[in-house]
């Protein structure tokens, strides 16, 4: 009985193989630019990958293989693909543009351009801007972008990539007017609603923000993107198990995508589960960005799990690179204090426990450290910490960062003016400038803004605020620019300097 069931399961297995074998190419070329059509990159790259095992010189196979490539992110695989249809003869523009975005993928970004040469397709251009982009060269990446949109208005892709800049910049008004143009070519394409989803995010319209992305996840369910959106929203509500189901549904579909490591990260970071953080990302340590999220977070770890030394030199560098996060200043704070060292420890947390905006968190941590270091300055932060003020500050300063969020720039101005000191007080004074110039009064926003400026000359957002209220009453083109251009070379990484950089360049052309 027991060899006639082996010999029973054996023929199964082989008849198995057999049909798999004998599988259709054509009907897996046909179901693999089904699944492309339905924007299921990953179905459709194994679909046409078996359509290729039995038909392996197929051009128009091959040619949906390296697109799904592409659109995967997959550079090496996309060129090795483009090569195998150069040697069987295949030559025609789309194939270098496609050549020119693997190139991209690839960290190749001149090599792109040089591929591209003189194309003037939409298509071209596009590729182009994000060759520019990957150089840091956010003025012709937008200039790119610009071109291409001329050529053709409706290129869809395009449209994508210029409104993901302006949301970048904070134009909300024109990134309205291009999602808009999207909506009419492809109103539910998963594009569409992503961008319109993160539109209605970055605006605080968190509901809007949850239909869009909540069509898009039934629309598209083999997508990681908008579960992670979902998840985000959900974190931007304090709704944390609801964020980690999300997350969950994610990494079934692909637990290694870049978006369910970032989330995993950042829930368990507030969960306080560091081990979870540590082995997340303990593979990717000598890669990562310590002034990134992922970065800190993976300091943090190490410090909450006993490497202290660790994680202040990780946080010194974190630091140095973005000397106006205030994450970075007051987690450094914290590892010197915890390595012994409450005098380096006091001059680090002293920028904000100084502010107005200081909070129990920062008066804590400095009155920890001053102490440990004999400090008489701990008298007076230990006053301040139990000042009967304090709450109704506290109370101010949240008021107004929510009108700030929810775009009520009226009452994030009167808010911020209540807060005793603010006058003195750079980061106030820039919130407020900000708050002023998106109201229309150019004169105080510029007055706010230099007054930041000349508090802290050497403070990266206090030149970009100062530019930026420039370059949205459109005065003083050549300071701006200037303003523009010291903010992003002392935190070249911010994506918001960058952008504005590019209007910045433009609007002085």
């Amino acid at each position: 009985m027991q060899r006639a069931m082996k010999r029973a399961a054996l023929l199964a297995a082989l008849l198995l193989v057999s049909a798999c074998s004998h599988a259709d190419p054509a009907a897996q070329f046909a179901a693999a630019q089904k699944a492309y059509a339905a924007e299921d990159y990953a179905a459709a790259r194994a679909q046409v990958l078996g359509a290729l095992d039995a038909d392996g010189s197929n051009r128009d196979m091959l040619l949906l293989f390296a697109r799904t490539q592409l659109k995967l992110g997959d550079g090496d695989g996309a060129q090795a693909t483009l090569s195998r249809l150069e040697e069987a003869g295949v030559t025609s523009p789309e194939l270098v543009r496609m050549k020119a975005e693997a190139a991209i993928l690839r960290g190749q970004p001149q090599a792109a351009l040089d591929l591209l040469g003189r194309d003037g397709t939409a298509e071209g251009w596009r590729v182009r801007a994000a060759a520019h982009n990957a150089l840091d060269n956010g003025p012709a990446a937008l200039e790119a972008l610009r071109r291409g949109l001329a050529v053709d208005g409706r290129h869809y892709a395009l449209l994508h990539d210029y409104s993901r800049f302006l949301i970048a910049a904070q134009d909300f008004p024109a990134a309205a007017k291009t999602i808009e143009t999207m909506r009419q070519i492809g109103p539910d394409w998963l594009d569409t609603l992503m961008m319109a989803g993160t539109l209605a995010a970055q605006q605080g319209q968190l509901d809007t923000a949850q239909r869009s992305y909540t069509a898009a996840a039934e629309k598209y369910p083999a997508r990681v993107e908008p579960l992670s959106a979902l998840a985000s929203l959900a974190d931007m509500r304090g709704q944390v198990d609801t964020a980690l189901a999300f997350v969950a549904r994610a990494a079934k579909i692909a637990p290694d995508h870049p978006e369910v490591t970032d989330l995993t990260v950042l829930l368990a970071s507030e969960k306080g589960d560091w081990e979870t953080v540590r082995k997340t990302l303990v593979s990717q340590e000598l890669t990562l960005d310590p002034r990134s999220a992922n970065g800190m977070s993976y300091a943090e770890a190490l410090l909450r799990l006993g490497h202290p030394e660790h994680a202040r030199a990780m946080f010194a560098k974190a630091l140095l690179l973005s000397p106006q996060n205030p994450y970075a200043r007051i987690m450094l704070a914290e590892s010197q204090l915890a390595v012994g060292d409450p005098v380096s420890a006091l001059r680090t947390v002293r920028p904000l426990s100084d502010s107005v905006l200081a909070g129990e968190r920062e008066l804590d941590l400095a009155v920890r450290a001053a102490k440990a270091a004999n400090d008489p300055v701990a008298g007076a932060l230990l006053a301040r910490l139990h000042s009967p003020g304090l709450k109704t500050n506290q109370q101010l300063v949240s008021a107004g960062q929510a009108a700030l969020f929810r775009q009520d720039w009226q009452t994030a101005l009167t808010t911020f003016s209540q807060i005793p000191g603010h006058e003195n007080d750079p980061e106030v004074l820039r919130r407020m400038a900000l708050a002023a110039s998106r109201v229309g009064k150019a004169d105080v926003a510029l007055g706010y803004a230099d007054r930041a400026l000349d508090l802290a000359p050497r403070n990266a957002d206090m030149l970009h605020t100062a530019a930026l209220v420039r370059l949205e009453a459109g005065r003083d083109r050549d300071q701006m620019l200037r303003l523009m251009k010291a903010a992003s070379q002392l935190d070249p990484a911010n994506r918001l300097f960058r952008a504005d950089l590019a209007r910045a360049a433009a609007a002085s052309g």
